[in-house]
């Protein structure tokens, strides 16, 4: 597999996390995952959004950080590859719908800092799958918390990624439309997504 920086991302219930570890697994490479339980702002954001949104965003910034700057700082011999479950860049994303001018302006200072010392990925794949798809996957999985996420957010936030994702110049985008697939039951669906990290690309987006 050419490329040693994976990231897969996407909206909230696209899949980001299950490929992820099919692929981590498929290809022995380190994995780095999100870890949304331990953000103590998370549920008391969806009951009261205003009130909890800068410190749920700073959390996870602060968090992504860590994980990324740690696990691509050190050499491992033994796992040549890197597969993420989120950009770095989403914190800009998700800050930009749930935050107030004045938050925002701030935190987009703190993001500029930390972020021109973390590394780029050399491929992004996005996962796009309809809002209605989305919402019926937040169901199946239950988190309590995320059961009160509208459509209109998750819109939101889709306009967002595609505004960014129009923009990287630095990086290989991969837009793949997901909505008939399912690749964590079959192996025919999974094999689709090896067969894009099998290619090479010109930087900027690419839709599949």
């Amino acid at each position: 597999m050419r490329y040693r920086f994976i990231t897969i991302e996407g909206n909230i219930g696209a899949g980001k996390t299950t490929l992820s570890k099919k692929l981590a697994e498929h290809y022995n490479a380190k994995l780095i995952l999100e870890s949304f339980a331990d953000n103590p702002f998370l549920a008391k954001f969806y009951d009261d959004p205003e009130k909890h949104a800068f410190a749920v965003e700073l959390f996870f910034m602060a968090e992504r950080y860590k994980q990324i700057q740690e696990f691509t700082s050190t050499s491992d011999l033994f796992h040549e590859h890197y597969i993420s479950d989120y950009l770095f860049y989403k914190s800009l994303i998700f800050a930009k719908v749930t935050l107030n001018d004045d938050e925002r302006r701030l935190f987009y200072r703190l993001f500029e800092i930390i972020n021109s010392t973390l590394p780029e990925p050399e491929i992004i794949i996005y996962l796009h799958r309809r809002v209605e798809t989305l919402l019926e996957n937040i169901r199946k999985r239950g988190r309590k918390y995320e059961l009160k996420i509208q459509a209109e957010y998750l819109l939101k936030l889709e306009k967002n990624y595609f505004q960014y994702l129009k923009s990287i110049s630095n990086s290989i985008v991969i837009v793949a439309d997901m909505d008939t697939t399912d690749f964590e039951s079959s192996e025919k669906d999974f094999e689709k997504i090896n067969r894009i990290l099998d290619k090479s690309y010109e930087k900027g987006i690419h839709f599949v």
